[in-house]
């Protein structure tokens, strides 16, 4: 790919990103994107053949972002207590700039399950060895309460992810605008760790 084609498909990557973000998928239309970009539908269809592989690719490039992140925190030498909330934290404040991709995981993991399969085979994919052990390890410690690290990884992945799967549900329930659910969801970066330490934790 030379230069010049490159530079066109960040370009293409960057307005889908922008139009998926204020539609979602079924929402955004490939001309709106054409139009984004600031080039023609055909030269759009040229780089990508159709929204759904156009919409893999901007996950992919998100999710080639965030995964090392969270890898990492799993797998370094911090304690569990500091790995949940680094945790946290690092998951939703990127998700809050990327906020379609737990929809996306959602509706894909239906549709197109073999999609998520192909992406365990790479490197950067969370891996879970190393929290489990480092848990055990931490629990024979007397530390915390005995619980296994999967059921651990479900309910940190759970009560980040479902305020972005929930938004609309949550703002109607909660009586509350926009502005109001972003301050909800700026504490939460602190308040999901808590409340996990706190149900996990031996005092």
């Amino acid at each position: 790919m030379t230069k010049k084609e490159q530079n066109i498909e960040e370009r293409i990557l960057k307005a889908a990103e922008q139009i998926f973000h204020k539609k979602g998928m079924d929402g955004a239309r490939m001309q709106e994107i054409a139009d984004e970009a600031e080039i023609n539908k055909a030269m759009l269809h040229y780089y990508f053949r159709s929204k759904q592989l156009l919409f893999e690719a901007v996950f992919i490039k998100a999710f080639s972002m965030l995964a090392p992140r969270l890898n990492k925190i799993l797998n370094d030498e911090s304690s569990i207590e500091d790995k949940v909330r680094n945790f946290s934290f690092n998951y939703i404040s990127f998700i809050s700039e990327h906020p379609y991709l737990p929809n996306f995981i959602i509706q894909e993991l239906n549709k197109n399950p073999d999609f998520f399969l192909s992406l365990k085979s790479k490197q950067e994919f969370p891996k879970l060895d190393g929290f489990k052990k480092q848990l055990e390890e931490e629990i024979d410690k007397g530390l915390f309460k005995p619980i296994k690290a999967e059921q651990l990884f479900i309910n940190i992945i759970s009560l980040n992810a479902f305020p972005f799967i929930g938004e609309s549900l949550i703002k109607g329930i909660a009586n509350i605008d926009d502005d109001n659910y972003n301050k909800l969801i700026e504490e939460r970066k602190t308040q999901v760790a808590d409340f996990i330490i706190d149900a996990i934790k031996i005092k």
